[in-house]
């Protein structure tokens, strides 16, 4: 079997995709020397301050509150762990072993610019803990995304031989998967400790997971938007390049080529084909929608690389001259905004969706039966598949509300403004989720529309996503239960994702 190809840390130049690439097929990660040199340059200017005496966050001082005071020369060995011991207030639900891999190489990344000042010791046994295959149990519950110490505490627990793994799937005593693996518990210097924790790399890693998913939602919706104009018999006109570059909106031209992509080849662009010269807003405008779901989810992208390439730490290290600077860099406004944006982006095209099915199932809209069944009053069709939409639709709604206003402060006032970024990152996939749901619907409900106009979807992405439906579900000839159907079309989806568009240009 060939070897992996492993992931090289530099200090910059990652993209979300390498963090995927961590977080599922887990290849070898290692760093370049000149990252080694950074580490060492870095820690001598730690090591130069803690010798003159001068107050440093962290350092020489306690943390939060207790910023003004002093931490006496025989604790600042022992400080770093305990720091690390009383931030580990993280409960609940412990996280998949892929967002794990992705917040262990996530700090990895950060620390690799030297602005931590860490021991390279200590980054050397992170390193290896990453590459061992140890997953830390980090609690879902507690991070509020201002530095997020107590996911990060946990985390690190285990690289002191303390709190629990996982590994192989097998939960361990974290000084069990440590010997396992032939490591050692690693021996915290002065600093050590809070360059270990004092990252958002919990956010960042649950940012991308949404990110994956919101990809996954719009590449859905795309594909069950374009198989509903197959069966409406919609006109596309407004997917003209035309059109777009009239009002070169971000991200709407790169929606509309997807979209005319995936019809390239149908009978709708033949003249008279269309039923209509004008339909619903939410056939009509699918570009618009669309493009403002990629242009977020491009605003997201940016921000997360920029977490993965730079330094959140303070205090920060910075030479020529050699200081330690206190910074703000940890503050992650931006990132839980965009996740806002995107979650409230995707919500506007699942609504899209929802109407779309609605047509399809009025005769006066689709010129098709009524809902979507040809036996008459007799038979129901799809009629009660509303209830599972409107249930959808409801809970995508609630979680496209912002999450990172919903913050007091802590710490005795020092930290007083928060944006709650995991909790913004784990709305936002599971309303990714929810709408991946709604396109399945749509995907189903379009089938059927296309079976019963008796038209044949040619278009290059349209007949594959009926074929795809057609061999999960068959067509509905008489009423029997669609939620079996639904759920099968929704782990097809899983299966065998289709692939998003291209993100808008930034």
């Amino acid at each position: 079997m060939p070897e992996r190809p492993s992931i090289v840390l530099s200090g910059g130049g990652l993209r979300i995709e390498d963090v995927l690439r961590v977080m599922r097929e887990r290849p070898p990660v290692a760093a370049e020397p000149a990252v080694l040199r950074r580490l060492q340059q870095a820690r001598r200017v730690v090591e130069q301050h803690l010798g003159s005496g001068a107050p440093v966050y962290g350092l020489t001082t306690a943390l939060g509150a207790n910023v003004g005071k002093a931490i006496a020369p025989s604790e600042l060995q022992a400080y770093q762990s305990r720091a690390i011991q009383a931030r580990s207030v993280g409960i609940g639900e412990a996280a998949s072993d892929e967002l794990v891999r992705g917040v262990l190489f996530t700090r990895l990344a950060g620390l690799s610019t030297g602005g931590s000042g860490i021991s390279p010791e200590v980054f050397d046994a992170l390193l290896a803990l990453l590459n061992a295959g140890i997953c830390p149990l980090i609690p879902r519950v507690g991070s509020i995304g201002v530095a997020d110490l107590p996911a990060m505490s946990h985390a690190m627990l285990v690289l002191m031989g303390q709190g629990r793994a996982r590994v192989g799937g097998k939960e361990v005593d974290g000084a069990q998967a440590l010997a396992d693996a032939g490591l050692a518990p690693v021996a915290l210097g002065p600093k050590d400790g809070l360059a270990l924790i004092s990252s958002n790399a919990w956010s960042v890693s649950c940012a991308i997971h949404a990110f994956d998913q919101a990809g996954q939602a719009l590449a859905n919706l795309s594909r069950a938007a374009t198989l509903t104009m197959e069966g409406f018999r919609a006109n596309l006109s407004p997917l003209d390049a035309r059109v777009q570059a009239a009002r070169p909106t971000p991200g709407q031209a790169a929606a509309a080529a997807h979209i005319r992509a995936l019809l390239d080849g149908s009978g709708l662009w033949e003249k008279g084909a269309a039923r209509r010269v004008q339909d619903p807003l939410s056939i009509r405008c699918v570009a618009q929608i669309h493009g403002a779901v990629l242009w977020a989810r491009q605003g997201l992208r940016e921000h997360i690389e920029c977490e993965l390439n730079g330094s959140g730490d303070s205090p920060l290290v910075v030479q020529e001259p050699d200081e330690l600077l206190s910074s703000s860099n940890f503050h992650i406004p931006g990132l839980a905004l965009s996740l806002e944006a995107l979650g409230v982006s995707l919500a506007q095209a699942a609504s899209a969706a929802v109407q779309r099915c609605l047509r399809l199932y009025s005769p006066g809209a689709s010129g098709l039966p009524m809902q979507l069944t040809q036996h008459g009053p007799e038979h129901s069709g799809f009629a009660t598949v509303q209830k599972t939409l409107t249930a959808l639709w409801s809970e995508v709604r609630h979680l496209a509300n912002p999450a990172c206003l919903d913050f007091f402060p802590v710490s005795e006032g020092a930290e007083d403004h928060a944006l709650m970024a995991p909790g913004v990152a784990a709305k936002t996939a599971r309303l990714a989720e929810r709408v991946t749901m709604i396109a399945a619907i749509e995907m189903l409900s379009a089938a059927q529309a296309v079976d019963l106009a008796q038209v044949s979807p040619r278009g290059a992405g349209t007949r594959d996503t009926y074929a795809r439906i057609r061999a999960t579900a068959p067509v509905l000839d008489g009423d029997r239960p669609l939620g079996p159907d639904m759920d099968a079309i929704i782990g097809m989806l899983r299966e065998r994702p289709f692939d998003p568009p291209e993100e808008a240009a930034p």
